[in-house]
């Protein structure tokens, strides 16, 4: 089960890293209790990005009506994030080499130090509080007895990130390397990887491919987003084929994985958002099939995907589909569902605020052990 910490007393200070700017807060029950503080990430000045960090901690700390009792929070990776050192970050190259950022905070503020990858602290913070217990909810509200425990999420934004809560724990692997979407192969160009074109990067560069445009002339997403919807002068075809094929490049991702977890999925990030141009594109990836030598068909997912952000998709989802059939040899019947299926949809807290519970109950978990 997960960890339900929405009444517990005790505060940490958290973060949410990224590689143009810091988000501090405290939380404490599961909210934040204090006004969130920012400062640029300054990820090319190790000296400034660290004294920012440390002063956004003091400044989140200084708002706090008790102690603290622990710094937990999300930064980009690759990190060896157990003993807090992070490596050669991409979007913050002043880390190249290692540093030992969680032992110099530690040994700063007195306090135990938790780091994390921000797509699996967003994942765990839907699984405690956001998408998992909403969908669980609707179900007994439904009548329906199907639970989930299971919860695969993605981040969409400046880059692509993911993340596994499995039976209510926190999937990090051997390595601090679980989850590693960005990584799978571009199902458009498969010599490249996915996040080359899973996020904003993608979505200005689809645009500008469609539009014929230079790529620097490419407007950012929010303004493709609102050309798509007619609602601002530009290629409104050109940036429907560039979300539609962020859909099928997330899609394609998103199953590679949900093989394996088979459980419920959240969008989030920045370009979650964008989610009505690029949803149908993203489900029927996930509901597609591979055509085998024999010209039969096999779905790439056993489970059927419904898309929970739509009315009619949610009412099919949320139906019984049990039915009891007969045990050969007795009078006994036995349940049996032969209808799988996962839940597709959008983050309930947004990525911050998820980022933040994730953040949160880490760090009482590990306190509490």
């Amino acid at each position: 089960m997960t960890a339900d910490y929405s009444t517990d007393p005790r505060i940490v200070l958290t973060l949410d890293g990224g590689g143009t700017s810091f988000r501090f807060t405290a939380t404490q029950g599961n909210r934040s209790i204090v006004e969130t503080v920012t400062f640029p990430s300054c990820g090319d000045n190790l000296e400034r990005c660290l004294a920012n960090i440390v002063e956004g901690f003091n400044q989140a700390k200084e708002q706090c009506p008790q102690q603290p009792v622990a710094i937990s929070f999300a930064f980009p990776g690759p990190a060896d994030y157990p003993n807090g050192v992070i490596g050669d970050l991409q979007h913050l190259p002043a880390f190249r080499g290692g540093v030992a950022l969680g032992p110099m905070l530690e040994e700063r503020f007195g306090l135990p130090v938790f780091i994390n990858n921000d797509g699996d602290l967003f994942v765990y913070g839907e699984a405690i509080a956001g998408f998992l217990p909403y969908v669980n909810a609707l179900l007994e509200k439904a009548g329906n007895s199907r639970r989930y425990k299971n919860l695969f999420g993605v981040t969409l934004g400046t880059g692509f990130g993911g993340g596994i809560v499995r039976n209510g724990e926190l999937f990090l692997g051997d390595n601090s390397l679980g989850a590693e979407i960005w990584l799978l192969r571009n199902k458009l160009n498969p010599q490249t990887r996915v996040e080359e074109v899973a996020g904003i990067r993608g979505v200005r560069q689809f645009y500008a491919e469609e539009a014929g445009i230079p790529l620097e002339e490419s407007p950012e997403p929010r303004v493709i987003f609102a050309i798509g919807r007619g609602e601002h002068p530009g290629d409104k075809e050109g940036a429907l084929e560039a979300f539609r094929q962020l859909g099928e490049v997330v899609g394609d991702a998103m199953g590679q994985a949900l093989t394996i977890v088979d459980g419920l999925a959240v969008v989030g990030g920045g370009l979650s958002g964008a989610w009505p141009l690029f949803a149908d594109a993203l489900m029927a990836e996930l509901n597609s099939a591979y055509a085998n030598s024999n010209e039969d068909s096999v779905r790439r997912l056993i489970p059927e995907a419904f898309n929970l952000e739509e009315t009619e998709e949610l009412r099919k989802f949320l139906q019984p589909t049990s039915r009891d059939i007969a045990v050969p040899g007795s009078a006994r019947t036995a349940k049996y569902d032969a209808s799988p299926r996962i839940g597709v949809g959008l983050s309930r807290l947004g990525t911050s605020e998820a980022v933040a519970i994730g953040a949160y109950a880490f760090a009482l978990g590990k306190l509490d052990k």
